[in-house]
């Protein structure tokens, strides 16, 4: 794979990620931070929804094949973002209200975000 098609992978997920937090932003949540990495995995957007931390996974695929930006985020994926924010609310004094939403996009423009609430049912 070549070096440019690496970086251009990486653009892409970083402009996905801005599109989803300002549409985050408009729907009322703010930015607590933004890909927050331990040994156990990464979240991509953790927010507050009033008095719910909301951990974010947001998934871009410009394609359909394979079934698109929702089958993108499997079983072992939701593990290692459930594993990641266990040890970010472990830092924290008191254990908020916790959620888990998915934001998916085909396109980046916001007519095509999806987002989904309480994504994995945890």
């Amino acid at each position: 794979m070549k070096l440019a098609s690496i970086f251009g992978k990486k653009s892409t997920g970083d402009d996905a990620e801005r599109l989803a937090e300002r549409h985050l932003h408009q729907h009322g949540l703010k930015t607590i931070a933004r890909n927050y990495r331990c040994r156990f995995g990464e979240i991509d957007l953790i927010m507050q929804d009033g008095e719910t931390t909301v951990f974010v996974e947001v998934r871009y695929r410009a394609s359909q094949n394979f079934g698109g930006a929702a089958a993108s985020i499997n079983f072992a994926k939701q593990r290692r973002v459930i594993a990641a924010a266990e040890h970010y609310l472990a830092d924290l004094r008191h254990a908020p209200r916790c959620r888990f939403d998915a934001i998916l996009m085909n396109k980046l423009d916001a007519g095509t975000i999806n987002w989904i609430k309480d994504a994995f049912g945890v």
